[in-house]
């Protein structure tokens, strides 16, 4: 393959070098911060030998190559258009300036949100684990591995405690990423994070048990009585500190000299950071935080079947808007609340039943290109990754999308109707079902079925019928 020709095939489709604001790339895409997306000439541009396929998401524009060819072909392309090699911090930067205010939010909470997801997906894992061995009833009738092998026990215990640790100290995660994206120094996010889950503090899970007895501990300051309590697993509370703080840290090195910055800046910005939370920030952000989480319950306790049915078909159309990265904050907030989690199995659903309608077009393709494009977005889904199936193949000849959503929506409803839940946010695919709770297995595989087998199905029938792949 002539690389150069391709590189110069792929800018030409795009609009010429004067419709670049700024271009990266990934392990198997170019990602393109573009003037106008309008002007893309999209059937040019998936004619193209190494195009796999494009789509655009928050902004950017990407073009999927494949890995190992998509580094050639970049230095080909940023020579052909006069860039330099650009970081995807640059890229973001330069997308950002074309979003609206709604979009900008939304593109913080998954710059905050993102970067721990690694270490949630983890524990999510490793939960599953620990479930096999600690749920009775899988392996033997009302016994658990542990129970009927007593040596075990210690190895589950251990699987949990390590599994645990990121939800035990989630506002240490979240203060790192957050005042990191805010412009502050991390290590001070997760100062503030850990401060709000200080061992000496009340545990947030025994606050309730404690309003009840009526023994909430309190400082006394000065008369003014502040509840001595801490936030674990909660979201809201560390993210409004963590701006707080990042904006007076970002105040005082402004004027204080830099020789004497290390001895104000720091002890300045946490003291003031960890009254004003605990005094103000933490309780009326606590409170919100537990009205969001009560009101979802208690909406899907009494109409699950419809909250699965809506969430299930809709959580395809959130990913193509973006608007999918506020609900992450959702399930964690639910999962350190609660310890389970209702939507994120539901969205594990949603992404298979997209890798299944891409399969479906590679099936029904007689396009070498396009049998390819299925087969590797369609694994690609049912790994969690759902963007370039969307955008890729099945919003580029719609029924499959459709087909995919319809089927998400049935599973969806058919989930949240048996009560499935999560103990915590894992690979949002196939392998999802080891984060399911084990007594949920069984529901969680039928819906499984629905979203492998009826996207699947309709899609091919629907392609052989139209004739259009």
């Amino acid at each position: 393959m002539d690389l150069k020709k391709q590189a110069e095939q792929i800018l030409e489709a795009i609009g010429g070098k004067e419709n670049i604001s700024a271009a990266t790339h990934c392990v198997t895409r170019l990602r393109l911060a573009l003037v106008d997306e309008g002007i893309v000439d999209q059937e040019k541009l998936n004619n193209i030998d190494a195009v796999k396929g494009s789509f655009s998401t928050n902004g950017q524009f990407q073009i999927v190559i494949g890995q190992g060819t998509v580094d050639k072909v970049y230095k080909e392309f940023i020579a052909l258009a006069g860039i330099g090699e650009q970081s995807k911090e640059e890229v973001k930067q330069a997308t950002a300036q074309k979003m609206n205010p709604l979009q900008r939010a939304i593109k913080t909470l998954a710059d905050i949100f993102i970067p721990i997801l690694p270490a949630i997906v983890t524990a999510g894992l490793l939960l599953g684990i620990n479930n096999i061995l600690t749920s009775p009833g899988i392996f033997f009738d009302e016994q658990s591995v542990i129970d009927v092998y007593p040596q075990w026990s210690d190895i589950a215990n251990m699987i949990i405690i390590i599994a645990n640790t990121a939800f035990v100290f989630l506002p240490g995660l979240i203060g790192w990423s957050a005042v990191k994206k805010f412009g502050g120094s991390p290590i001070l996010g997760i100062v503030i994070g850990l401060i709000l889950v200080h061992p000496d503090l009340l545990n947030a899970w025994s606050y309730g048990e404690a309003v009840k007895e009526g023994n909430v501990p309190v400082w006394n300051l000065f008369g003014m009585e502040v509840e001595k309590i801490g936030y674990q697993g909660q979201v809201l509370p560390v993210l409004v500190a963590s701006y707080l703080l990042t904006q007076i840290e970002l105040f005082l090195r402004k004027r204080i000299p830099d020789s004497v910055q290390l001895l104000f800046v720091g002890p300045i910005a946490l003291l003031v950071t960890g009254f004003l939370t605990f005094i103000i920030i933490g309780p009326i952000t606590f409170a919100i935080g537990n009205w969001i989480t009560d009101g979802l319950v208690a909406t899907f306790d009494t109409f699950a079947w419809l909250g699965g049915l809506i969430y299930g078909g809709l959580y395809g159309v959130l990913v193509i808007t973006g608007m999918h990265h506020t609900f992450l904050a959702v399930d964690i907030q639910l999962v350190g609340s609660t310890g389970t989690t209702f939507l994120w199995p539901m969205l594990a659903l949603s992404n298979i039943a997209q890798g299944s309608a891409a399969f479906a077009i590679m099936a029904a393709s007689k396009d070498e290109k396009l049998r390819g494009l299925g087969f590797s977005t369609g694994v690609s889904a049912w790994l969690g990754i759902t963007e370039p199936a969307l955008f890729g193949v099945n919003l580029r000849f719609k029924y499959p999308f459709i087909f995919a959503i319809a089927s998400s929506a049935i599973a969806g409803l058919y989930i949240s109707s048996q009560g499935v839940v999560a103990s915590s946010i894992g690979v949002g695919g196939v392998p999802g079902i080891f984060s399911i709770v084990a007594e949920y297995w069984l529901d969680f595989a039928i819906g499984m079925v629905i979203v492998i087998v009826l996207p699947l199905v309709g899609t091919f029938l629907y392609a052989k019928r139209k004739k259009d792949v």
